[in-house]
């Protein structure tokens, strides 16, 4: 990333309550008194104890819980981060942004990888600075040697250093483009084509029919999209599978192509966009014989 870039992408790791709150409070004061926008994302308990500690100020600091709003990693960009710089598109925003806390699950860690990676390429160029907090006693140590490698700065207590493992955004992208677990034996299983996308679509929709109306058809747009893309860029048709993980629907979509772009411009750097928009998790891997798209969407 070039040191001369107008973005700013720095870690902090915290390790109780009261480094949480040094970290973020100093960090949120100097941007309120600079006179900048500023968002905090973080978990809603988080949210409190920053609002307690900031007083008066907190009247001019935007706050998201990140649980709902991030609770898909891959939604963090462009509906959270994206969102706020693009409402005051003449001044330098600052944001505290915690996609990874305590609690996300393993099967979720490589789509919050990804989303930290890619950061640095969305916003390269853009007036904004952004905090992302580890909590360094909870986390297990590899997602601190990652946050290393995806923020150009790590703050660590009182030191605040130039990060050695910072590690070129795509080539941390590609590395945890990783398979996905086999689907259960008793998937649903459809193969399609430009012909029986209506068809699948209906099919999407009477599997899914125990989630709320709204849900059923975000879940049938998703899907959709996935299958469309497979037509245009792959080999014309595709396989969809469906089942359930408790009270989650999970689609999946596989074909022979190469599949989304793992940006925020252009007609298919949209199309994934809506998609992770639409759903709770979304997870892609992409290897020489195809791609696999599998969306979560839970009541």
């Amino acid at each position: 990333m070039n040191s001369a870039s107008p973005f700013a992408h720095e870690a902090l790791f915290y390790r109780d309550e009261d480094d949480f709150l040094s970290g973020t409070a100093r960090f949120v004061t100097d941007g309120v008194s600079r006179g900048e926008p500023v968002l905090v994302a973080v978990p809603e308990a988080s949210i409190a104890l920053l609002r307690g500690r900031l007083g008066r100020q907190a009247d001019h600091v935007h706050f998201i819980d990140m649980t709902e709003a991030g609770r898909n990693p891959g939604r963090i960009i462009p509906g959270v981060l994206m969102a706020f710089s693009a409402s005051t598109p003449q001044r330098r925003v600052r944001m505290v942004g915690e996609p990874i806390w305590p609690g996300r699950s393993e099967l979720e860690y490589p789509a919050c990888l990804q989303h930290e990676a890619l950061i640095n390429t969305a916003f390269e160029g853009r007036n904004a600075t952004l905090l992302c907090p580890y909590n360094a006693t909870s986390l297990p140590s590899h997602v601190l040697e990652d946050a290393r490698r995806t923020h150009p700065v790590v703050i660590d207590g009182a030191k605040r250093v130039a990060s050695e493992w910072y590690t070129d955004p795509a080539g941390l992208v590609d590395r945890y483009n990783v398979p996905l677990p086999p689907p259960p034996s008793n998937a649903e299983e459809h193969v399609f084509s430009v012909g029986t996308l209506a068809h699948m679509r209906k099919l999407v929709f009477a599997y899914a029919t125990w989630l709320r109306r709204e849900q059923v058809d975000d879940l049938v747009l998703a899907v959709n999209e996935l299958a469309t893309n497979s037509i245009l860029h792959a080999s014309g048709r595709g396989t969809l599978r469906m089942w359930r993980e408790g009270d989650t629907v999970v689609c999946e979509v596989s074909d022979s192509g190469t599949g989304f772009p793992p940006s925020f411009t252009g007609l298919s750097g949209f199309g994934i966009v809506m998609v992770n928009l639409l759903c709770d998790l979304v997870r892609t891997h992409t290897s020489h014989s195809g791609t696999t798209v599998r969306v979560y969407l839970g009541r």
